[in-house]
């Protein structure tokens, strides 16, 4: 008999942390090679965790919401017979059975040593606390400013009471709904400084109290799924920390339409892929942050971060109805037929949710097609830590004017809307309106007899 520790794999080079969301087995079940055994999550990609043996699932070191490292260890499978350590994958180990400490005692010891770790790596607020927070839970605490003292109050549902992130989420939905009415014995106090003293500071106003809801009983309760609450976190957190401001430009494409009606079978026939409007879009938006590098940044406090590579985020919709912003990577740096590979790809993959963590990282500026869903044009949200956000609505054919040396016509024409969100705080008026006018004039100006 040999045991085999199941880890958290690799997912990613900027991926260092994962929450599991569902075991897929209990202890004492069998479990087949390369069967997965438990369901994590990195923000907004879930993935399965295999097992590399066959065998039997006999202890868990972690539940549901608790936050894993790359590395260490989740499971222990055990298989029967010996089994070739190097034919397994750095991600499992093998224990002896004769020489193996028994589960309970490694648990707990391997817990108390990430602890250890955890709070010597931990920031100087956290140093007196009494109880152990995931980087996770320490992270949210940090964004809305939830003080130890605040934390060390809340309650914990997790695993020995710990506290998980949905415990934070309930404390902070509930924050300022409490006022502690005073006491009559400290009420004639209150009074005798009022009349001694002039109080020159405003006292704080509590949140305003949600409204009630009511549910009558044909009424159906949906719950949230969790990537629907984490875009609803992000979506709010975004409007409150930048100023969003749009500008708007109607762009003339009847030349890119034409074009690719053109070229579209040819290049399906030649290169196996279907040449979409968005690679299209896609190369017109980079050469544009070419030309206005500081569309291209980060805010950091009040330090700003100017990015050297144009990583593209193009938001995707999933089988569930959710987007997703998976980012093609130096974009500036693929030619049309790349573009259009890679933007069939990332689609393909995030619609049979196969994508991987690093994908949807490090993105500098997103696009987003609202003409996918018939939308003239649209005011999209800034993804958090980008600068802007361009929406692309649909392409129509409408009356316009064309404009020849023999006079002015009325003709029909394929247009459509591009909606640029930035943040004002960094991205003034003029610097915002310029770029998208720059992408408009990349589409206008496109070559009827390029080749692809």
């Amino acid at each position: 008999m040999a045991k085999i520790e199941l880890k958290l794999p690799q997912m990613g080079e900027s991926v260092a942390e994962a929450t599991v969301t569902a075991w897929l087995k209990e202890v004492g079940d069998s479990i087949e090679a390369d069967e997965p055994v438990v369901e994590i999550a990195t923000d907004k990609v879930d993935s399965e965790v295999p097992s590399e043996v066959e065998g039997i699932l006999v202890e868990r070191f972690f539940e549901v919401d608790d936050v894993v490292k790359v590395g260490e260890v989740i499971a222990i499978i055990e298989t029967e017979g010996e089994v070739n350590v190097s034919s397994s994958t750095p991600d499992a180990e093998v224990i002896e059975e004769e020489t193996a400490v028994e589960p309970e005692p490694v648990a707990i010891l391997e817990n108390e040593m990430r602890d250890i770790q955890l709070s010597a790596s931990a920031p100087v607020s956290f140093k007196e606390a009494e109880r152990f927070y995931s980087p996770l839970v320490k992270n949210i605490a940090r964004e809305e400013n939830i003080s130890l003292q605040e934390l060390e109050n809340i309650e914990g549902s997790g695993k020995d009471g710990r506290v998980t992130k949905d415990d934070v989420l309930a404390y902070l939905g509930n924050r300022g709904k409490e006022t502690t009415a005073p006491t009559p014995s400290s009420q004639p106090k209150q009074q005798e400084v009022l009349k001694e003293e002039t109080v020159k500071e405003q006292p704080v106003k509590p949140s305003p109290k949600p409204m009630p809801v009511s549910v009558n009983g044909q009424d159906e309760i949906i719950e949230m799924s969790r990537m629907g609450k984490l875009i609803a976190h992000h979506m709010i957190e975004s409007v409150q920390t930048s100023a969003h401001v749009q500008s708007f430009i109607e762009v003339d494409v009847t030349g890119i339409v034409k074009w690719r009606e053109k070229v579209k079978k040819s290049f399906e026939q030649r290169e196996g892929e279907k040449l979409t409007f968005t690679p299209i879009f896609m190369e017109a938006v980079a050469k544009a942050i070419k030309d206005y590098p500081m569309i291209n940044i980060s805010v950091d406090g009040d330090r700003i971060i100017k990015r050297k590579d144009i990583n593209l985020g193009m938001a995707a919709a999933l089988p569930d109805g959710n987007l997703i912003v998976p980012v093609i990577r130096n974009a500036d740096q693929l030619n049309l037929v790349g573009m259009a590979k890679k933007v069939n790809d990332l689609a393909s993959r995030a619609r049979e949710n196969k994508l991987k963590p690093d994908e949807i990282q490090g993105g500098t500026y997103t696009v987003t097609n609202v003409g996918t869903f018939g939308s003239v044009f649209g005011t999209p949200i800034i993804n958090q830590p980008q600068v802007a956000i361009l929406a692309l609505g649909a392409i129509r054919k409408v009356p316009a004017v064309i404009e020849t040396p023999e006079g002015d016509l009325i003709g029909i024409r394929h247009k459509m809307f591009l909606s640029h969100s930035y943040d004002h705080r960094v991205v003034n008026g003029a610097l915002g309106g310029q770029f998208v006018k720059r992408v408009a004039e990349y589409l206008e100006s496109w070559d009827s007899d390029r080749e692809v």
